[in-house]
């Protein structure tokens, strides 16, 4: 099944997608986190063509879509879901399942908050919305929210540093060797673009805005009861496995499941998780 690489204009910001499967099956959003992009789902995808549509973006300021300058474009949270909402249309995808990850998750439910009509279902691989699934190592990110100088966004330089995301990568990981190399120094490569780094600093600040929004994310699925697949891997440093569990709370159909891996759980366990993906997506879109 080939993958197209393409562009969209999305109210004159360029968006890069990918993109295979048949236009008139059922579509699956894939929502990627940092500090990645959608060639993290290069694995994932033709798992899944054979069956569905599938349209992976480059988030705002991520991996090939334009990163517009900050005085033009307000790095925050809300705006980056906006600009995927208008992707949606533009491409006229209509009804879709949603994949979430990491910052991922805050866009994609904030899509399903506004237009719970949008929504078929919804598989959250480590995408948080329980205030139980954020962990310690979010400390430094907390001190900023609360006291925003310079001196604590400078603290978080360290989050964007290659030592950091091979952390990200590999901790939780029974045999790194698995883990190839090829996604996180293409991760670092674009950290390392000119103004990028402050980019990720107004991001991480306004990451308290997704946990404001945490209560009303809660509300929306225990009105909506949208079908739910949880798949952590249960050593991310970040989003602890209580995280997928509390789904259960607002969601009682929904199913949970925990892969041997760390945060970014496609890199070790694309196979498992495409494979329930697609039991999962049977059930509830054909």
């Amino acid at each position: 099944m080939s993958v197209h690489f393409k562009t969209a204009d999305v109210d004159g910001l360029e968006v890069f997608y990918r993109e295979a499967g048949d236009p008139a099956r059922p579509v699956v959003l894939l929502l990627h986190g940092f500090p990645s992009a959608s060639h993290m789902f290069r694995d994932l995808i033709p798992q899944l063509a054979d069956r569905y549509h599938v349209v992976a973006p480059d988030l705002p300021g991520f991996g090939m879509t334009e990163q517009p300058a900050r005085d033009r474009f307000a790095y925050t949270f809300e705006n980056i879901a906006n600009v995927v909402g208008r992707f949606t249309e533009v491409l006229c995808l209509g009804k879709f399942a949603l994949y979430v990850f990491d910052y991922g998750a805050p866009v994609g439910f904030r899509l399903a908050v506004k237009h719970p009509e949008w929504i078929s279902a919804i598989v959250t691989q480590n995408g948080n919305t329980y205030l139980e699934g954020v962990s310690d190592a979010f400390a430094p990110v907390q001190a900023y929210w609360k006291a925003p100088t310079q001196a604590n966004r400078d603290a978080l330089r360290g989050f964007l540093t290659p030592q950091t995301t091979l952390f990200q990568y590999t901790h939780g990981v029974a045999d790194p060797s698995l883990v190839s190399p090829d996604g996180r120094n293409l991760d670092d490569f674009y950290l390392a673009r000119p103004g990028n780094d402050e980019i990720q600093l107004d991001l991480l600040l306004d990451y308290q805005s997704n946990v404001a929004l945490y209560d009303t994310i809660q509300a929306y699925l225990r009105r909506h009861q949208p079908p739910v697949l949880a798949m952590w891997g249960k050593n991310d440093p970040f989003f602890i496995p209580p995280g997928a569990e509390a789904f259960k709370r607002d969601v009682p159909s929904a199913e949970i499941r925990f892969v041997e891996s760390g945060h970014f759980a496609l890199e070790t366990h694309a196979h498992e998780i495409g494979a329930a993906m697609r039991a999962f997506l049977a059930r509830h879109i054909g």
